[in-house]
């Protein structure tokens, strides 16, 4: 379950503190315009706000500026063309579907210029109802600029005067879902639960983290200027190195699934696992509630119990039982264990000191770290052609709107006296750039707004009484942009109530509202439904773009990496930077499978290898991370020269490969391992064979050598397959 809907975290998510901004800026433009006019010029007012409302996200202060100013002025204009083709229908028409195809282009920029184009087709739909003169346009769209101004006065106010507490609450957001996904990880050790099933949910859930903590690296470390701003970035900087050690316990499950099945020692790692993710959400409390965390949960039981059992596994190697890998295995993941809980006790720590800077990479630059978002006309321009995913798109919501109104003049001239605006705003809502999503929200959009409907026709019934009915509107008001993000569904129940419940204060005679409304919506499903198969961008055209740029990014990570191993680099900046580039990219080719599953099956390619081909890219970033936790544990007694001699062959043996897959006729047929010309590890000098830390770097290394191997088949199983 997402955190922001558990009640215990749910009221200190930013996500309410969004729907209460939101509605307390709505309904206060509201409530100043409106006794200064009428309920029709209030209501412009109040659009004009909402319109500028749905880019109030969490971001830095200058980027939120430049996107609400954006949405001011691209939806002022689109108001004012509207309004001025209103009494033209032969003008309107085409301006719509100009309009619809323009504002479906911007989804080129990117996540963040989803909610710009929402704003625009909004406020599209909105105007097109009304006949005025050049005069009434002229002033219609000046009071919507007036509501689009002040709700963009409002907003930068708070967010400036907020500014820590948002850091506070979208760091506090990527804590719970790293404590979410040591939740899955626990599960690892439950004999109930299939490994493979459950690697799947690790790895999906991995793209929720990457996003998250991309989100906490954006808004933390663009501006950090105070000791406030101190305390947050430390714990930032403690929870990614968190992050790597819990990568790092990535071990051979089955094996201790095999030895230890009978043994209560799974439990034991299962509990302490469960315990550490309990501990990392309580940080996550703190923070949300501005407050320094203490460490209350204690792990010496089951820290006890995993000695107990390692000195009984000692017992049975001793009288020659086969379960010497067994305890190598348990013993490495205790050693991790501990490592993570004195990395959690970090965290505590670094919650409750006061810093006088910043600690984090003095004068270094920051922005590959950061989200890069550039506004350029060019780049809108270079998709302006047949083959991009973007153009067929834009191209499909026009031709879908130019159809929807046709169809709703055909209905009110012929047979049901339909509303073109609702028809034409459920197409926008239910179609999206991909199937996927636009089936899922197709679903959404029909369940909450039946439910919507309901709801608001048992209040009309039930609640005849003005200051009732607008306590609901407050309450949906409120939830629509608290839910929007995190589950859909209940967005589209609160902004059916919500709009409904306006509908009826300005015009309470309609007895025929809610069903009128969910007949509409029907018809704009369907019409939406159909369209999505026209011109539509199958997920696996995407997949060798997508699979390219993954072994691009290990590639690179793995020179990183080995450089940082071998003690070439000052500090891991760079290993950092590649790291989370190699995550980002499995990140969007995870979702990207995720979303051809919910395709027709016979557009679905090569699944099994891009989920293994994800699996065994993820088990090297894994392997990388154990290795860093192997050489700090024994930094003190590393024979250094055998240990580069063997790092700068495995170098050879993983990167080769990688860079042969990735040249212009790419990869190679037969097993991966042909790439490379086999060639024998170096020798072991005496001290090093003497060192106790050496079997467990040659198993890694021998682990990470095999799984390059396969990344290379996978890689190449997935072009066959989608060709």
């Amino acid at each position: 379950m997402h955190y922001a809907l558990n009640l215990r975290t749910f009221f200190y998510s930013h996500y309410f503190h969004l729907g209460l901004r939101f509605a307390a800026g709505l309904i206060g433009v509201t409530l100043i315009a409106l006794p200064l006019s009428d309920m029709n010029t209030a209501m412009t007012v109040c659009i004009g706000a909402l319109c500028t409302a749905l880019m109030d996200m969490p971001s830095p202060l200058r980027h939120k500026f430049n996107e609400m100013l954006a949405s001011v002025l691209l939806c002022t204009g689109v108001t004012l063309v509207i309004s001025l083709c209103g009494p033209y229908p032969w003008l309107l028409m085409p301006m719509m579907v100009a309009v619809s195809f323009f504002a479906c282009m911007m989804v080129v920029y990117g996540k963040k210029s989803m909610p710009l184009q929402l704003a625009a087709l909004f406020i599209m739909t909105m105007s097109m109802e009304h006949t005025m003169t050049v005069r009434q346009a002229l002033s219609h769209t000046g009071l919507f600029l007036l509501g689009s101004v002040a709700y963009l006065g409002y907003a930068m106010a708070l967010a400036w005067l907020l500014r820590h507490r948002i850091k506070q609450q979208v760091l506090a957001e990527a804590l719970f879902e790293l404590a979410a996904y040591i939740d899955i990880k626990a599960d690892f050790y439950d004999t109930r639960f299939n490994l493979t099933e459950q690697f799947n949910r690790l790895v999906r859930h991995q793209s929720v983290l990457a996003d998250r903590q991309q989100a906490s690296r954006d808004l933390i470390l663009r501006a950090h200027q105070n000791r406030k701003d101190a305390i947050v970035v430390q714990i930032h900087v403690c929870m990614l190195d968190l992050y790597e050690l819990v990568l790092s316990t990535h071990t051979d499950y089955a094996l201790l699934r095999t030895h230890l099945a009978d043994s209560p020692v799974l439990k034991s790692l299962h509990d302490l696992a469960y315990k550490a993710a309990r501990d990392i959400e309580s940080v996550g409390y703190a923070v949300t509630r501005k407050q320094a965390s203490t460490q209350a949960i204690d792990y010496i039981a089951e820290l006890d119990a995993v000695e107990h059992h390692i000195g009984q596994l000692q017992q049975e190697v001793a009288a020659g039982l086969p379960s010497h890998e067994a305890l190598a295995v348990l013993r490495a993941q205790r050693n991790k264990i501990r490592a993570i809980i004195r990395a959690i006790g970090d965290l505590h720590v670094a919650s409750q000191k006061e810093y006088e800077g910043t600690p984090f990479w003095v004068d270094a630059d920051m922005q590959p770290f950061l989200s890069q978002q550039k506004y350029e006309l060019q780049l809108m321009l270079s998709h302006l052609r047949r083959d991009s995913p973007v153009f067929r798109f834009a191209l499909r919501v026009a031709l879908a709107i130019g159809a929807g109104l046709a169809v709703a003049e055909w209905l009110h001239n012929a047979v049901y006296a339909a509303h073109s605006y609702w028809i034409v705003l459920t197409i926008v809502i239910i179609l999206k750039p991909s199937f996927a999503m636009t089936r899922q929200r197709r679903s959404d959009r029909i369940v909450g707004t039946v439910i919507g409907c309901v709801i608001t026709a048992l209040v009309l019934k039930f609640f005849h009484y003005t200051p009732i009915i607008v306590g609901v509107l407050i309450l949906a008001t409120v939830a629509t942009p608290t839910f929007l993000y995190v589950r859909y569904r209940y967005a589209a129940i609160s902004v059916s109530v919500m709009i409904l419940l306006q509908m009826h204060l300005v015009a309470p005679g309609n007895t025929n509202l809610v069903m009128e409304r969910l007949v509409d919506t029907f018809i704009g499903a369907a019409i939406a439904t159909l369209f999505s198969f026209l011109l539509p961008n199958w997920e696996f055209q995407s997949l060798p773009r997508l699979v390219r740029q993954v072994l691009e990014a290990n590639l690179r990570y793995m020179e990183s990496s080995f450089e940082l191993l071998q003690g070439k680099c000052r500090n891991d900046f760079r290993y950092r930077i590649d790291r989370k580039l190699l995550m980002d990219s499995l990140a969007a080719l995870s979702a990207a499978m995720v979303r051809m599953l919910d395709e027709p099956a016979s557009k679905q390619r090569a699944a099994e290898d891009i989920n293994l081909f994800v699996v065994q890219n993820y088990l090297l970033v894994a392997h990388v991370a154990a290795l860093r936790a192997i050489l700090r544990r024994h930094v003190n007694e590393i024979p250094a020269n055998a240990i580069n001699a063997l790092l700068e062959h495995s170098h050879a043996q993983v990167c080769k490969p990688l860079a042969r897959a990735l040249a212009p006729h790419g990869g190679h047929s037969g097993n991966a391992s042909d790439a490379v010309p086999s060639a024998a590890a170096p020798a072991l000098p005496g001290d090093a064979v003497a060192w106790s830390g050496w079997p467990l770097v040659q198993r890694r290394i021998h682990l990470l050598q095999a799984d390059a191997e396969k990344i290379i088949v996978h890689s190449e199983a997935i072009g066959r397959n989608v060709a």
